[in-house]
């Protein structure tokens, strides 16, 4: 099964959330609304200042912010700064593996992968928090109503 990790998954949250308020946040500030432990969300926010997706300012007013604009942060680096590089497999990832000379799959598992992190990385920030038209079956209605 492929699954986001924990992580990963509350820390896109606490990226879109920054994303629709681009003012200065508080770590515990994040916790509170979003429903995620304190200390949860500052070792997220540690990883993605140490990643460059988020800045820490210090100080009484301080507190972090996003890096850069919405826009220019994919969801590949937001997973990558909590999972490390993406890879679905281990023959997908840069390591070598005991099996590599004699693995017939490595290179379709390669090429899915890179379809994955290409995906992935298109997908920005920005787009995350903007609302999804929502998509009408006209034709479902409609023979629902002719059954009525």
């Amino acid at each position: 099964m492929l699954r986001l990790s924990k992580l990963a998954d509350y820390g896109t949250q606490v990226m879109t959330y920054m994303a629709r308020d681009q003012a200065i946040h508080s770590a515990s500030g994040v916790a509170a609304d979003l429903c995620i432990a304190a200390p949860t969300v500052s070792k997220i926010l540690k990883m993605l200042v140490r990643k460059n997706l988020v800045v820490s300012m210090m100080g009484a007013k301080g507190g972090y912010v996003l890096a850069r604009h919405p826009a220019e942060i994919s969801i590949a680096e937001i997973i990558d700064a909590m999972d490390g590089p993406i890879s679905i497999t281990e023959c997908s990832s840069t390591t070598t593996c005991d099996r590599e000379s004699s693995c017939s799959t490595r290179s379709n598992w390669q090429g899915i992968n890179h379809i994955i992190l290409d995906a992935l990385e298109k997908v920005s920030l920005a787009e995350m928090i903007a609302p999804k038209p929502q998509v009408v079956n006209v034709s479902a209605i409609r023979s629902r109503r002719v059954k009525a």
